[in-house]
């Protein structure tokens, strides 16, 4: 605020009436006036909120960025809430762009301190949890003005509930819902400014595009990111209690400004799905609630906007009549939405585990506690775990099988891990037994169940269908594995499962939702119910909200998941062997072929095939850091699932893993039919896995092949030319000199006939129809004159003979006559190797 308050101290106004209003502020300040009612009684005119927006629409198309935001603050400062309540639809919408992405207003995603730095530090201070902008929410606030938002632009599921005349779970949107009057567009929540704000802060990540030039912006400096972090910061503090708003007044910190209706308590969340109507009567809050909640209103409304907008995608209706991470779902989130959902995750963590250790125990819930510590306890297990989960299945079944997936795996991990963001840290020592997780994580582990467990599997199932020769695959692995063998870990999943799997008389039906009673006073932790001791009721309550009464659970230690982990032990120990492989492959063709293959003494490469993985565009380096990942990786699962070397050489020998000496030389696993080979399971997972592959050559026309990057184009088309009307013109001389049986004719066929396709391996049955169909007669073909090898040699063969005074005519001679003797040697030795073959 002191560098706006510079700047706006520094900004000179240009318009009359600006001058006159400043005026009169400072004619006012100097009577003991207020400011906002002199302007207003100097000019009746700005009294019209519609003379007030259109100005700043104006002003925010003439003026640079910088002004704009300075006169901001100044009609933020100077006029009241009732001139303020019309622009700020129109400000909030000009900061985060509109609901459907056709305005992209300040383009916070793609905002950087290092790109535009004056830009991004008077947007964040503008933005900041304690500037003009939310100043301007609080003012409106305190007057209780409301603002549409239409239901078209929620989440899917919200929306359908809500045109469905059913209310949403969700507190956040109880006696919000107002039906259209007549003649209305549709449905739309009246929402408190508050609330309006951080609806669009939420939603711009989903619906803003990134621009064109933005493809290589890094998230984690952008301001909206930046903005997410501070706003999490403030309202859900790990520290000491949430800041009162910022006083609109000059005469000190005011009240926190609460909502008239406050939210209703999350305990009603187990009621059955009624009319709206009726639900939206018997939801009615009474105003005299109970004051110490208001302490966390926005701390509330923050996170549920946060969670309803970036996670409620996908309906548990959906999920578990379908039974399936692949349920069909129109929305897919990005990259940059999945790192912002994990900064919130890792964030709550930490706010969860501020509390102090007699608060956090159990015996706690029985003395008085402040709501913002009841909400801590809450803020995870209550509005998180649910939406979460189905988040990271649609994800884990529908996310795209490359290196992107990294940023899903990280979100997932960290949700796994809430003692990495505890206040106790563990200092650091070499000893392994101090890194052990804590028994007081069991609850969490045990409540947590199915995300630890039934994620894995789905984990397992992308990891054997990805190239584990692949860095960045191999790395995915390796953290993994490396998180789930954390000592005493794997201990409390299956001390959790055998709690699921323990029988009971009475299978509790949904017993999740109805963890509390009703009541309809205050904030949802006015009535926070006591601990539930019964840890078996706890897990299968938790799996059963999840995945339905009717599951089918498969517990992740064993045989089934067991059975696919072996798996991947084993085509972990194919990959490590087949990295050693195209490591020692890499090492021997670099020394020679940058050198030697320009000059044309290498065989090029002229099928263009490439062995199918990034090791060679990563290095030595990269191979070296895939063996250690995969090593790794193999030790930790072994640790996990308790498996014996014996096991693995068995299991490798079964496979037929054995290769040759250099590595890569037997085909894919295949059997024989009719038509040729067909590949097996295994050599398909051979193949997906780089392990081994079919050595692939061109096998049609030399001349047609595409060109290549050592040809020069243009020479290469107008020779293709010039040797097919050569050819064209001479094709009955060539013909009868290639039929003539003397030295002449097998010099000629030399020349002019192209190896024979039968010469070649063709391992497709259609090649060998096409093969036979195929048979070219003589023909000339004067193709390598167009490449830079054959022109540099023979440029580099004029240059050596200038040297020893050689002319250029003289030199071409001796080239041809040099050529003819290598010709007459190779038709002779050619001739003799067919008499050898009859």
């Amino acid at each position: 605020m002191t560098t706006f308050r510079r700047r706006v101290a520094e900004w000179r106004p240009g318009s009359l009436k600006r001058e006159t209003l400043w005026f009169f502020q400072w004619s006012s300040k100097t009577a003991g006036l207020d400011p906002a009612r002199e302007a207003a009684m100097a000019f009746p005119h700005l009294q019209q909120p519609s003379f007030l927006l259109a100005s700043l629409k104006a002003d925010s198309i003439n003026k640079p960025f910088a002004q704009r935001c300075q006169d901001l603050v100044k009609v933020i400062e100077d006029f009241p809430a009732k001139e303020l309540h019309a622009i700020f639809p129109w400000l909030v919408e000009s900061i985060f762009g509109s609901l459907d992405g056709v305005l992209a207003g300040w383009n916070l995603r793609c905002l950087q301190g290092r790109v535009s730095p004056v830009e991004y530090s008077i947007a964040m201070e503008f933005l900041d949890p304690g500037g003009p902008m939310m100043k301007l929410v609080y003012k409106l606030q305190a007057e209780d003005y409301k603002f549409d938002f239409p239901v078209s632009y929620l989440p899917g599921p919200v929306k359908a509930s809500i045109q469905e005349r059913v209310l949403p779970d969700s507190p956040l949107y109880h006696n919000k819902v107002q039906l259209p009057p007549t003649g209305g567009l549709g449905l739309h929540l009246a929402l408190n400014p508050f609330e309006y704000y951080m609806f669009f802060f939420a939603l711009s990540l989903i619906t803003q595009k990134p621009l064109p030039g933005a493809l290589h912006v890094r998230t984690s400096d952008c301001a909206y990111f930046i903005l997410v972090d501070r706003y999490l910061a403030w309202f859900l503090p790990t520290e000491g209690s949430v800041l009162p708003p910022l006083s609109s007044s000059p005469g000190g910190p005011s009240p926190s400004p609460a909502p008239r209706t406050p939210a209703v308590p999350f305990a009603s969340y187990g009621l059955h799905h009624t009319s709206l109507l009726k639900r939206h009567i018997s939801h009615q809050t009474s105003v005299n609630a109970d004051p110490a909640s208001h302490e966390i209103w926005r701390s509330e409304t923050l996170l549920q906007v946060f969670v309803e907008m970036w996670l409620h995608h996908y309906s548990l209706e959906m999920y578990q009549k379908m039974q399936s991470p692949h349920a069909k779902e129109s929305f897919m989130p990005t990259e940059e939405h999945v790192l912002v959902v994990r900064l919130l995750l890792k964030h709550l963590h930490a706010f969860a585990n501020s509390l102090r250790p007699e608060q956090a125990s159990p015996s706690a819930h029985s003395h008085a506690a402040s709501p913002l510590e009841e909400f801590k306890r809450a803020a995870v297990p209550r509005f998180v775990q649910q939406k979460l989960y189905l988040f990271l299945q649609h994800c884990f079944g529908h996310w795209p099988l490359d290196a992107s997936f990294r940023a899903v795996l990280e979100m997932w991990l960290s949700y796994l891990q809430p003692w990495r963001y505890a206040p106790e840290k563990q200092a650091p020592s070499s000893d392994c037994q101090a890194r052990s997780v804590s028994e007081k994580w069991a609850p969490f582990v045990q409540e947590n169940l199915l995300v630890y467990t039934k994620l894995f599997l789905g984990f397992l199932s992308r990891a054997l269908r990805t190239d584990l020769v692949s860095p960045k695959n191999a790395l995915m692995v390796f953290r993994v594995a490396k998180v789930f063998a954390q000592p005493n870990l794997a201990e409390m999943i299956q001390r959790g499962e055998q709690l699921f799997l323990e029988p009971e008389l009475v299978i509790p039906h949904r017993q999740h939702r109805l963890f509390t009673v009703p009541t309809f006073t205050g904030s949802f932790l006015s009535s926070w119910p006591p601990a539930i001791t019964d840890a078996s009721f706890k897990v299968k309550s938790h799996v059963y909200s999840l995945e339905g009464q009717d599951c089918k659970y498969t517990p992740m230690f064993g045989p089934e998941i067991r059975a696919l982990v072996l798996r991947l032990a084993q085509l972990i120990t194919q990959a490590k062997q087949t990295a050693k492989s195209l490591s020692d492959q890499y090492g021997e063709s670099t020394a020679a072929r940058p050198f030697l293959s320009w000059l044309g003494f290498y065989p090029a490469d002229t099928n263009g095939s490439y062995p199918g993985n990034d090791l060679d565009e990563m290095g030595q380096d990269s191979v070296r850091k895939t063996d250690e990942y995969l090593e790794k990786a193999l030790e930790y699962l072994c640790q996990v699932f308790r498996l014996s070397e014996a096991q693995l050489a068995q299991l490798t020998l079964a496979l037929g893993t054995t290769q040759d000496e250099n590595g890569k030389k037997q085909l894919p696993d295949c059997i024989v039919g009719e038509d040729g080979l067909i590949l097996t399971p295994l050599g398909r997972y051979q193949i997906i896995n780089g392990l081994r592959r079919f050595d692939i050559e061109y096998q049609g026309d030399s001349e047609l092949q595409p060109i290549r990057s050592y040809e020069i184009a243009g020479l290469v088309r107008v020779l293709f030319r010039l040797s097919s009307a050569i050819n064209r013109r001479f094709a009955g001389q060539m013909a009868a000199l290639c039929s003539r049986a003397d030295f002449l004719g097998s010099f000629c066929r030399y020349h002019l006939l192209e190896p024979g396709l039968s010469d070649r391996r063709l391992l497709s049955p259609v090649g060998r129809e096409r093969a036979a169909s195929l048979a070219r007669g003589p023909r000339l073909s004067l193709r390598f004159l167009g490449s830079y090898r054959t022109l540099l040699a023979l440029l580099l063969a004029f240059f050596v003979a200038s040297l020893f005074c050689i002319g250029p005519l003289l030199c071409a001679l001796l080239l041809v006559l040099g050529y003819v003797l290598y010709a007459v040697a190779m038709t002779l030795l050619t001739e003799q190797g067919k008499l050898h073959q009859l």
